[in-house]
């Protein structure tokens, strides 16, 4: 499953990234998302990890996710390391100007088990949730 969204915002791209890098901020702009802490120090980092609970189809996803590649202001992946719902995420923040930035989102899953069985419907359930938060997070950061 490959699902990605792009969303122009008007604000700074280093407010914009300080938002999208903290994963314990997604509680705040991303539906289903129950709960979501860091488990390593801070800064953020390559290698930082983090535990996110999300609510999907009627079930709790526990993921456990590592920071696989981090660039300050510009970039973020991680991958899911213990999940029933394995994914990796890169955000990516441009910036427009000196008051606005583009945010572009990719996402990789591979659904197993219960998940599995909805095949092409839950492609498309996920990809209109995943337009849906970067709607709400553009919607959170103009206002």
């Amino acid at each position: 499953m490959n699902l990605s969204s792009e969303v122009e915002i008007d604000r700074p791209a280093p407010e914009v990234f300080a938002v999208v890098s903290d994963f314990s901020r997604n509680p705040e702009w991303q539906n289903g998302v129950v709960s979501a802490s860091w488990t390593s120090e801070p800064p953020i980092r390559m290698g930082s990890t983090y535990d996110q609970v999300a609510r999907f189809l009627g079930k709790d996803v526990v993921t456990k996710f590592v920071v696989t590649d981090y660039q300050p202001d510009r970039s973020i992946s991680i991958k899911s390391v213990e999940s029933s719902f394995p994914i990796n995420v890169t955000r990516r923040v441009e910036p427009l100007s000196d008051h606005r930035c583009r945010v572009i989102a990719n996402i990789e899953g591979d659904p197993s088990g219960f998940y599995r069985i909805f095949g092409p419907l839950l492609q498309w359930m996920a990809q209109r949730q995943v337009r849906g938060d970067y709607k709400r997070l553009k919607d959170m950061l103009e206002q």
